[in-house]
């Protein structure tokens, strides 16, 4: 999905923040639209300090790096990169896009097979291999999509130049289904014992609307943790993007240019309406929203008016109230444009991918131990979240970990790579940094595998 951990933006400042629809003020020759405001608190005054550093339960202990099975895992993941990189950049070259993974999926079934693992692929494509614990631990899911947004015949040639990889695709997420494979070959390796089952997961049509996931969630029994590799490296992401797509479908009985005088026009309702679409005023995420239209198509000859013409949205917001406010004023909006402009209007659902919650509604989310946990393995293992600013647990994300989120199960996203230009031809990604993604991907599923038990806590600056 579109980066994959959006980063927080500039606090609002507000102790409170209330979301209602109301229209801007009308002044001579400016068109009416409409505003969703921010409300100040009952007491009217924006919050005057930081909040106080908070405490959050961890399962990390550095002492399991002295295990002798984990000590000759992280060895043994060192010896392989070499190998993991050959396999990324394979994978990368495959095709991939959604919906059409299945030359991916028969290599990562093949894979599963080959390491022992109770392995089926369901009816959206998903690859499913579990590793049968000992018996009376908590589930562990491992999720990691196969699908990429490119053509099948895009050119995906993996060009190195030092210790970066240039392909489309390389980043996202094809880096994560690698680390996934060595995570599990290792072990195997070395012999890993754990009490519940770990199920890992290449799913498919995440790009298109989180598909695989949310049908395997829909379709198997509920799972204790879920661990998505496919967030922004050195950050974890422990919330859900909302995420709307719509079509709005202008219709009209058309004509020919020497007849269009006078005529409805389905250019003049879109033109129209998406001018005063992104007039909208609405907070910034993470606690607000985002709108982009994405595509525009219709009109089939240069002389004629067109019969049919389209605009997409793609709405989000982590808060499920400002989503929904904001998908009706779209509606709304768009539906008198179409009314006044005299053409027709067809209003087609993509998906609706439900949002999670603010950081203050996902307060018990980030609270649990899962989600510490990955945070200080990645301060142990030296890894930051990369811009300056950036914090190191957001309660926000677009990833398969979305749909377990909002399912209520601990769910997770974490990196597979420092990498960046997602869903564009110029993307890379840092090969080095795949490593210490993987033994992330490593310890925390050893830590968490048998079972959460919390360590002493501390304060979290």
């Amino acid at each position: 999905m579109s980066r994959r951990t959006l980063r927080p933006a500039a606090s609002l400042a507000l102790a409170t923040v209330a979301l209602a629809v109301t229209p801007l003020l009308s002044s001579p020759g400016s068109p009416r639209a409409a505003r969703i405001v921010p409300a100040l608190s009952a007491q009217g005054a924006p919050a005057s300090s930081a909040p106080a550093p908070a405490s959050y339960p961890t399962a990390w202990d550095p002492a399991l790096m002295q295990r002798p099975d984990i000590k000759a895992a992280m060895s043994l993941l060192e010896q392989n990169f070499q190998k993991q990189q050959a396999e990324w950049i394979l994978l990368t070259e495959m095709p991939g896009k959604s919906g059409q993974e299945q030359r991916r999926g028969a290599y990562v079934k093949a894979q599963f097979i080959k390491e022992g693992l109770r392995t089926t692929v369901d009816s959206i494509g998903n690859v499913i291999g579990v590793r049968k614990g000992t018996g009376g631990g908590p589930t562990t899911v491992i999720m990691a999509h196969m699908d990429v947004v490119f053509p099948n015949e895009t050119v995906k040639k993996v060009r190195r130049s030092g210790d970066t990889l240039f392909a489309p695709g390389v980043g996202d997420n094809t880096a994560s289904v690698a680390n996934m494979l060595a995570t599990l070959r290792t072990m195997n390796a070395t012999k890993f014992t754990h009490t519940g089952d770990i199920i890992f997961i290449g799913t498919t049509q995440e790009e298109v609307g989180l598909k695989g996931a949310a049908y395997w969630l829909d379709h198997n029994p509920k799972p204790d943790l879920m661990i998505v590799p496919d967030g922004s490296y050195g950050s974890v992401a422990y919330g859900a993007l909302g995420i709307y797509w719509t079509k709005y479908v202008f219709t009209s009985p058309g004509a020919h240019t020497l007849a269009s005088r006078g005529r409805p026009s389905p250019v003049k309702a879109v033109a129209e309406a998406i001018n005063k679409l992104y007039e909208l005023q609405f907070p910034p995420l993470p606690d607000g929203a985002v709108m982009n239209i994405g595509q525009v198509h219709g009109g089939n000859i240069f002389n004629s008016v067109p019969q049919e013409l389209y605009f997409t949205v793609d709405l989000r917001s982590s808060d499920p109230a400002l989503l929904d406010s904001l998908d009706r004023t779209i509606t709304r909006i768009t539906k008198e444009v179409a009314d006044r402009q005299q053409v027709g209007l067809r209003v087609e659902v993509d998906q609706k991918n439900g949002a999670g919650g603010t950081a203050k509604m996902l307060e018990g989310a980030r609270a649990h131990p899962l989600v510490q946990t990955a945070v200080d393995i990645n301060r142990f293992l030296g890894m930051s979240a990369g811009m300056p600013g950036a914090q190191e647990a957001v309660a926000t994300g677009a990833t398969d970990a979305n749909p377990g989120v909002v399912r209520k199960i601990p769910a997770i996203a974490i990196g597979g790579s420092r990498a960046n230009g997602a869903h564009q031809l110029s993307e890379w990604a840092l090969a080095s940094t795949a490593l210490p993604s993987t033994k992330l991907l490593y310890l925390l599923t050893a830590t968490v595998a048998s079972g959460i038990k919390t360590v002493p806590t501390r304060v979290v600056p």
